[in-house]
This record gives structure tokens, C-alpha cells and sequence, in this order.
């Protein structure tokens, strides 16, 4: 009698043959923004072929139109330091490979060129000086301790909604002192934000999107009109209110700003939670290590994050013609720079598939941008997924992963939707 396939096995296979699928492929007939290919975490094998064959790549989607997909690390950072050649900006069709209309889309700092960009960002910067980061570290490492305190033992549940959406709303709405008992408000204004209702279905249209937007503004401009009248204090409404390049934002860009920060703020740290959970239970020696040595954890979060690359891409619109990775860009071409792929570029790092929280670079990543555009709350995001992992080393040296992670439907946020954990007590 055979013996029966292990469900390890099966997956072995399943990913190999995904693989062939890949490097089968016609060049021409590679699609990289096709969502079910992040959904099923398939996309690394098409950007490995992309990273070979043809770093700088051209195809035209049905969805996107033409578009250049840039997949290793070093033209990335060409492109991404770029900022005469290579815009960001809302009115060239911003950041992602989606494009609105231009009537519908968002004017916030990370779609803006400079000197705009620069004068908008400097706004709300001092909400993540080193000194006010320090000021939150105990209210992060107190709400921290207690949602984990407050998870059951010798049970399944979602790691996702339990802890990592748990926490980073209740970060986010200290960040804008935002009704606590309405926290979660922020949560499906992010996820709206970034859905695409084509393809996500979680609102029904664009237009249900655009009101559900416009009921994130409505309460937000309550929350403005309050502060500002009011003393500046040290959260992002009062410093966006107050700031001189942001006082007079017109409701549009008032709401991309919104939706910036709260996407930032929200989505990139609830995911790397995650990511870095489930990198653990693929790579359970790198779990024996981190045990054995918790100080490794300053240097496992960075590697969270390279792993993870919550963000998969960001896309900007060439203002001239230029060369790029010996291909010919022609000025109005979309450029979209696959930050995952250019994470897992050999060339750049070493031995990029695995899980490594001891390498000896691990900041050397694309997860945050570069230049300009570099996440403005990067450090944030690493104290919290630093002190999370400090607080679990404490209370729960043993997560057991106790079935398949349920992936978000989208070639931008690279996230999870449900992670299955149970904790023996």
C-alpha cells in the first residue's frame, strides 16, 4: 500500500508546480498584478522569472493599461530617488497602478512632488520625533501586555482580529486622539480605502466607496473643527490643523492626508504582526533561536518587515524619457517598483528566501521607500512590532499556527484577513 501524502508534502509540491508554471510562461504573458497571484502567495515565483529574464518589464493589462514593472532592488532605488525624473504626484496618477479618474483621486503628501510634498510631510513628522516615541512606549507596551493577557488558552482563534488589527487601531487612534470607543471606524476606512470594489467586492461600487469616504471625512472635520480652535496639542489632527502648509488643505487633500496616515498607520504594522508570526511557524529554528536569544528581536523586526513588505508596490509616472535597466522609458510611462521583488533580490541580499532574524544587515530593505517618500513612521512601526515581540516572549513561549493563513485579495497591501493560532495553557 502507498503511503499517504503529507499535507507538507502536497504543499511542497503544489508550490513547485506553481513554480514551473512561472518559468514556463511566455515573457510576454507575465502579468504581475494579477491579485489572485499575492492572494495565494504564488507572486514570488513570477517576479523570480521577471528578475531574470527581464528586470524591467512591459505589459498591458486589461485593468492597468501599460505599465513597466521594475523588480530588482538597485533599478528600484533608481527609480525611487528619482524625484526630477520619476513623480509621484496625484495629477500624473499617483502611487499605486490603479488609476482613478482624476476627479476622484485622493491629493495627499505621498502623491505629491516637491516642494509640496516636503512642506506637507513636515506637518505631522513631530508626531514621531524620537522624543514623543518615547513618550508612547509605555502606553503601547501596557495595551500591548493586556490584549495578549486577554487571549484564551487551549483555543482557536484569528490572530489577525485579535491582536494585530486590535492593536494597531488602538495605535492609530492615540496617534489622531481619536475616539477610543469608535476605534474601529479606522479600521474599515482603511480597509475601503485601499480596496478595489471591482475586484474585492468589499463595498459594492466605486461610488459606495467614494460616500464611505466621504463619512470618513464628515468625522474627521468634526474632530478639525474642534482643534482647530482650540491650543495645539501633539496629535495628527491638532499638528495638521495648526501647521502652516496644512491650515488651509481644501477638503480633498484634508481626506488623502487622512487616508494616508491612517493607511499607513494601520495596515503596514497590522501585517508585519502577522507576517512575522506565520515567518516564525515556516521557520520554526528561527523560533528556537529567538527563544534561546530574545535579543535577537532587534534585529528579527526588521527582517519582519523585509519578509513581509506589507506594501507591494508603489508606482510613479516618468515626467521625461530616460533609460532604465537598458530599457527606453518613454516620458508619461507608468513605472511600478514591486518592493517584494526587489526584497527577494539575490543580487542585492543574501540568500533572500529564507527567514533570517540574525542577518547581519537587516535594514537593508525596501519595505519603507527611499528618499523623499521614505515612511515617515517607520520607527514607530518597529518599536510596536519590538515591544510585541517582547511582550510575547514573556506570556506565550509557544504559538501554535494550527492551519492555512487567509491572504488579502490585492497586489498592493500585502496582508492577511485571518491567521488560525492556538495557545497551550
Amino acid at each position: 500500500m502507498s503511503s499517504i501524502p503529507t499535507a507538507t508534502a502536497t504543499a511542497a509540491e503544489a508550490k513547485a508546480q506553481a513554480r514551473a508554471r512561472a518559468f514556463a510562461m511566455p515573457l510576454d504573458q507575465i502579468d504581475v498584478s494579477q491579485q489572485q497571484l499575492f492572494q495565494d502567495d504564488s507572486i514570488g515565483h513570477y517576479f523570480e522569472r521577471l528578475r531574470r529574464d527581464d528586470p524591467v518589464h512591459r505589459f498591458t493589462s486589461d485593468r492597468y493599461g501599460d505599465y513597466w514593472s521594475v523588480t530588482k532592488y538597485k533599478d528600484i532605488m533608481q527609480v525611487d530617488t528619482s524625484h526630477s525624473v520619476y513623480s509621484s504626484d496625484w495629477s500624473q496618477g499617483g502611487i499605486a497602478i490603479f488609476q482613478l479618474p482624476i476627479e476622484n483621486r485622493l491629493q495627499m503628501f505621498i502623491a505629491m512632488d516637491q516642494p509640496k510634498h516636503d512642506e506637507q510631510r513636515k506637518s505631522v513628522s513631530p508626531i514621531v520625533a524620537p522624543g514623543n516615541l518615547a513618550l508612547m512606549e509605555s502606553t503601547i507596551r501596557a495595551r500591548t501586555a493586556k490584549v495578549l493577557d486577554d487571549l484564551p488558552r487551549n483555543e482557536t482563534f484569528n490572530w489577525v482580529e485579535r491582536v494585530s488589527t486590535e492593536l494597531t487601531t488602538q495605535m492609530l487612534a492615540t496617534l489622531f486622539d481619536f475616539p477610543f470607543e469608535d476605534r474601529k471606524l479606522l479600521t474599515w476606512w482603511s480597509d475601503v480605502a485601499t480596496s478595489v470594489p471591482e475586484v474585492d467586492h468589499l463595498v459594492a461600487s466605486q461610488e459606495a466607496r467614494l460616500a464611505e469616504m466621504g463619512k470618513c471625512l464628515a468625522y474627521f472635520t468634526n474632530l478639525w473643527n474642534e482643534r482647530v480652535n482650540a491650543a495645539p496639542k501633539n496629535d495628527l489632527i491638532s499638528m495638521l490643523a495648526h501647521a502652516p502648509a496644512t491650515r488651509g488643505m481644501s477638503p480633498r487633500e484634508f481626506m488623502g492626508n487622512l487616508i494616508l496616515l491612517i493607511v499607513g498607520g494601520n495596515d503596514t504594522t497590522r501585517n508585519s504582526m502577522t507576517g512575522g508570526l506565520f515567518a516564525l511557524h515556516e521557520h520554526p529554528a528561527e523560533f528556537v533561536k529567538l527563544r534561546a536569544n530574545p535579543a535577537l528581536i532587534e534585529s528579527m523586526v526588521p527582517e519582519i518587515i523585509r519578509w513581509q513588505t506589507p506594501l507591494a508596490h508603489m508606482r510613479r509616472t516618468a515626467l521625461a524619457d530616460a533609460e532604465l535597466g537598458g530599457k527606453q522609458i518613454k516620458k508619461g510611462d507608468k513605472v511600478v517598483m514591486w518592493y517584494l521583488s526587489g526584497n527577494r533580490d539575490e543580487e542585492a541580499i543574501d540568500n533572500p528566501n529564507q527567514f533570517i532574524i540574525d542577518r547581519a544587515r537587516p535594514r537593508q530593505h525596501l519595505s519603507f521607500g527611499f528618499g523623499i517618500h521614505r515612511c515617515v513612521g517607520n520607527r514607530l512601526a518597529e518599536m510596536q512590532l519590538k515591544i510585541l515581540w517582547e511582550e510575547i516572549l514573556k506570556r506565550c513561549p509557544v504559538i501554535e499556527v494550527v492551519g492555512e493563513p487567509r491572504r488579502v485579495l490585492s497586489n498592493f497591501v500585502r496582508g492577511f484577513t485571518h491567521l488560525p493560532v492556538r495557545l497551550p495553557g
